[in-house]
């Protein structure tokens, strides 16, 4: 991580005195140095670190400490006490009564497990040892919420806190589990954190469909035969998605009904342990995908209605529904919905050891509009306007600023965000969001665009190129070419729109040539490497993607008969030697381990010397080494083709998407060195020649 990515030097608390040492105004120096429009904006941005400033001090006033306002899973919540007995603490302001049924008690509301009222809102229940001195609720037992409202009626809710909830095989409502094992059953980690070496190269991940069969596959089965292949391939973080507990799968993990609970449906919460873990073993860091943007309208096993008001968690009226995503927001303004969502980061971290996460929904939340109807257009009234949300920003900024206090050594956040919001990435100190990083989310829209609109020979390079580089300087990136958005039904990956049903003809190397798999293996490969080595300060590839996976991602649900047949990655084809798809695999591989050779992702200066629309032709260099040389056009080859180049000295190839290991024609000859002359072309110091194959791309290294 660069050193402006945490916040160590700015000294901005005092975690164990709880005492508030940031100064009350921003430092805004290097902020206009950066972009000096945005001196403009001022006054707005100003305001907006004082909403932070005098929330972050309120809570320190109140809490004694922002570590302990955030450690709200110690209190609230069912818990077992080392005397046996059972405490309970529940935050429903809007409840006339509350009672605790399961296992235990016959599923009975008792006046002895009827909760007490308290202050603020919350309410207590004790339930003393048994008498023979053990716990009266038994580990893996089914808990309920009775939810007295003011009209006499009880209604079911699920403990917001819980940290295991499952659903009865024969009733599609889930249920708390209390999840108390014994020590000696208990994961015990066996790694720390991993430091981050290079630039973050992410596999995002989705442990129901890591699996060829038909099935929701297991944290055992990602542990065992998908973390090995992702080190193998070279990627050094992982991102999780659709781990905190929906109660429909369909969601993607999208509708979140339990925040601290894990997905009980791919096993254990001591597996999950397992499975990060050796993800550590591996030095591969694990990023959480975090929806703190909405939640599931569910009542029964979700947060909606939790007190039997339609406020409690989110807001009430028009402010607490999504309309398009039909879910609740949260009501980031309500001091116990901070502590539950603070806390549930907090929890993530101190239960199951995640190293950082990546918050969904960023744009939503930004935006009174949720950035529904807004194609922004880049100018900064639309950014510090009145349509900003300036309590959901705030939130943010406290989430940034807790995570990377506590958690300097190793914290990454990720905004999915798609507006452009500037400073979003920058530190706090100096008016910005804190976000370490955003997705470049305009990437995968120009590659889909290109592929669905525009023959090869029409490919609109300025386009391509302007999008690839079109960031905020120092706000860093994440590029990639597809993720999980464009497998999913209803789109195609690129594999899809460049092979499309000659994916099951003519994928095997027995099966003879075929013009459109030529073409869509040759493309494929370019369009990740030019997007990783033009695109970003770092790089994700979408679970199966990285070796074309045939079809689209449909999880199962009515619409195809619950069928779990596009619902799985079938690693087999990337494996089966008699099939082209490990040649995209191996690609895939060699442009990692490239990366991880040369660094180049963490050189955020690229010059791009030329893109010839006519000769389909783009030559850029980074890392101050490389030069990458794209040649797209479909049938044009071009022998000592003529490219500038900055550094003086003797180049070899290091990369050729020609090769005969990743399928091509073998066009190029490795053993030549390229020699650069001293004069100047394409507004570079030095320039030599190359042999540029139709639908190649060659990556050329300094070595003398």
């Amino acid at each position: 991580m660069d050193s402006d990515s945490n916040e160590n030097d700015s000294g901005h608390l005092n975690m164990a005195q709880g005492e508030c040492t940031v100064p009350p105004q921003p430092d805004l120096n290097k902020t206009f140095q950066l972009d000096g429009y945005l001196r403009t904006y001022e006054g707005e941005i100003r305001r907006r670190y004082n909403c932070f400033y005098d929330l972050l001090a309120k809570i320190e006033r109140n809490e004694g400490s922002l570590e302990k306002f955030t450690r709200g899973y110690q209190f609230f919540g069912i818990h077992h006490q080392p005397d046996n007995s059972i405490q309970a603490v529940e935050w429903a302001p809007g409840a006339a009564g509350i009672y605790l049924r399961g296992d235990f008690n016959n599923w009975q509301f008792e006046e002895k497990y009827a909760f007490k009222k308290g202050d603020f809102g919350r309410w207590h229940l004790t339930i003393p040892a048994n008498d023979d001195g053990t716990c009266p609720i038994k580990h893996q037992s089914k808990l309920k919420l009775g939810m007295k409202l003011h009209n006499g009626n009880i209604v079911d809710r699920i403990c917001p806190w819980a940290k295991m909830v499952g659903r009865p095989a024969t009733v599609p409502i889930f249920e708390q589990i209390f999840w108390d094992p014994p020590p000696e059953e208990q994961y015990s980690f066996k790694h720390v954190h991993p430091r981050t070496k290079g630039a973050l190269k992410i596999y995002e991940s989705h442990v129901g469909i890591a699996s060829w069969e038909g099935k929701v596959a297991s944290y055992k089965q990602f542990t065992q035969n998908v973390i090995p292949r992702i080190s193998d391939l070279g990627y050094n973080a992982i991102q999780l998605m659709a781990i905190m507990e929906h109660a429909y799968y369909a969601s993607f993990g999208y509708q979140v009904t339990s925040f601290f609970a894990a997905s009980s449906r791919y096993g254990t919460p001591d597996e999950l342990k397992e499975m990060i873990d050796t993800a550590h073993e591996y030095g591969i860091v694990v990023l959480l995908d975090v929806v703190h943007s909405h939640a599931s309208k569910n009542t029964v096993d979700g947060l909606n209605q939790f007190d039997g008001t339609n406020s409690c968690y989110f807001h009430d009226g028009g402010r607490g529904t999504h309309d398009l995503w039909d879910s609740r927001l949260f009501n980031y303004t309500e001091w116990e919905v901070l502590r539950f969502l603070l806390s549930n980061l907090r929890w993530w971290i101190e239960e199951y050891r995640f190293d950082g996460f990546r918050f969904d929904g960023v744009t939503s939340m930004l935006y009174h509009s949720h950035g529904m109807g807004h194609g922004f257009s880049g100018h900064y009234d639309e950014y510090f306007g009145l349509n900003t949300d300036t309590d959901s920003l705030v939130y943010l900024m406290l989430s940034n600023y807790m995570l990377h206090t506590l958690y300097p050594e190793f914290m990454i956040t990720v905004a999915e965000e798609v507006s452009g919001m500037p400073l979003l990435c920058r530190p706090l100190i100096e008016g910005g969001g804190g976000f370490d990083y955003r997705l470049a989310m305009a990437i995968p829209d120009v590659w889909i665009k290109t592929l669905k609109h525009s023959r090869d020979e029409d490919w609109d390079l300025t386009t391509l190129v302007h999008t690839l580089v079109n960031r905020r300087y120092g706000e860093k990136c994440i590029a990639y070419a597809e993720s999980h958005d464009q497998a999913l039904v209803g789109d195609k990956t690129i594999a899809f729109w460049l092979m499309d049903k000659d994916m099951y003809t003519h994928m095997s190397i027995l099966s003879g040539g075929n013009m459109v798999i030529e073409r869509g293996i040759a493309l494929h490969k370019m369009i990740r490497l030019i997007t990783m080595g033009l695109g970003g300060e770092a790089y994700l590839n979408f679970i199966g993607n990285e070796f074309g996976h045939p079809e689209w991602l449909d999880f199962p649900r009515l619409g195809n008969n619950e069928s779990f047949h596009y619902a799985r990655r079938q690693f087999n084809l990337a494996d089966d030697k008699l099939l082209k798809y490990q040649f995209l695999n191996n690609f895939d591989r060699a442009m990692i381990h490239l990366e991880s050779k040369y660094n180049w992702l963490l050189h955020d200066q690229n010059y791009v010397s030329l893109k010839h629309q006519h000769d389909m032709v783009i030559v850029f260099e980074r890392a101050d080494t490389l030069v990458f040389i794209f040649n797209f056009h479909p049938n044009k080859s071009y022998t000592d083709y003529k490219i500038g180049v900055q550094v003086p000295g003797i180049y070899e190839i290091v990369l050729d998407s020609d090769a005969a290991e990743f399928d091509g024609h073998k066009r190029i000859d490795h053993s030549v060195k390229y020699h650069t002359f001293p004069e100047p072309w394409c507004d570079r110091a030095n320039h030599t020649f190359v042999y540029i194959p139709c639908r190649t791309a060659i990556v050329l290294a300094k070595v003398a």
